[in-house]
């Protein structure tokens, strides 16, 4: 493939590089771009705080930031400053673990609920911006990408 014609950018030199590097690099600048374009729809809060929201929603209970460490794939340290941040802001709280007190759990509060179902009511938009981000993939390409991504994943956690 040919990246140079294909990236249509003429500041930079793909060359013969190899598909895995550029694979790689092409994930982490979408990312920087995504994060930029969801920092900009959401005003309250960032998209890394977003993510977190919606991670401690996909969890079965309220997580510990160990938990939530893990789903998010991101260190103790970040996770615990996205969640200070989120707490100051009300979107959060924690409380000590029923069965371990050691253990805080982190909740979503009232207040990141409504956030929540706000920005919901206007999923019109959210659904066009992800339409748009998905124009002209059809779904055997989506399946084929997770697939690689989940495998890159489980590859990157045997390191």
């Amino acid at each position: 493939m040919d990246y140079d014609k294909e990236m249509n950018m003429d500041k930079v030199v793909f060359g013969d590089m190899p598909p895995q590097a550029f694979l790689l690099g092409l994930l982490s600048a979408f990312d920087n771009r995504y994060q930029a374009a969801a920092d900009a729809f959401f005003r309250e809060i960032t998209w890394k705080q977003f993510f977190a929201v919606i991670c401690i929603n996909l969890c079965k209970e309220a997580p510990t930031i160990n938990e939530l460490s893990d789903v998010m794939g991101s260190s103790h340290q970040n996770v615990k400053q996205i969640l200070l941040k989120l707490e100051k802001k009300g979107f959060v709280s924690t409380v000590p673990d029923e069965k371990d007190r050691r253990k805080q759990r982190i909740s979503v509060t009232d207040k990141c609920r409504a956030f929540l179902e706000q920005n919901d009511n206007n999923g019109q938009q959210s659904q066009y911006i992800i339409g748009r981000i998905f124009a002209g993939i059809d779904e055997k390409s989506l399946q084929t990408t997770i697939q690689t991504i989940m495998k890159m994943e489980r590859n990157l956690s045997e390191l």
